[in-house]
């Protein structure tokens, strides 16, 4: 999709904070945080959001990104949190499939 951000910062057409990146996903850190660790895991591939993603490795490699990411980022220890948000009431700003991964404080339950 050629208007996206999330394919452009995977493309290498924006510059952003890369923590890892394999064939599949890009980790990078948000540019907006809301906590003291908060990175984004992206697919390569574009999709609108979770409803589009049909194939489940999809969602395998986010989620594996972001426990790798976590792990080098020393998050074991203490813990992690990871959410996708998926559409407009759901919290999605971006409109390609992506999973959060947020640490470095205590996060509150309920989200929101």
């Amino acid at each position: 999709m050629n208007d996206c951000i999330f394919c452009k910062i995977a493309n290498g057409e924006i510059p952003a904070e890369i923590i890892y990146t394999d064939d599949n996903i890009t980790v990078f850190k948000d540019a907006n945080p809301q906590a003291p660790v908060h990175v984004l895991v992206i697919p390569k591939q574009h999709y609108d959001s979770a409803i589009a993603v049909k194939d489940n490795s999809v969602f395998a490699n986010l989620v594996a990104g972001a426990v790798k990411a976590a792990h080098d980022l020393g998050l074991d220890e203490k813990g992690y949190r990871m959410v996708i948000n998926t559409g407009e009431q759901g919290g999605q700003t971006v409109n390609h499939i992506h999973l959060h991964l947020l640490a470095g404080r205590n996060l509150g339950w309920p989200p929101g």
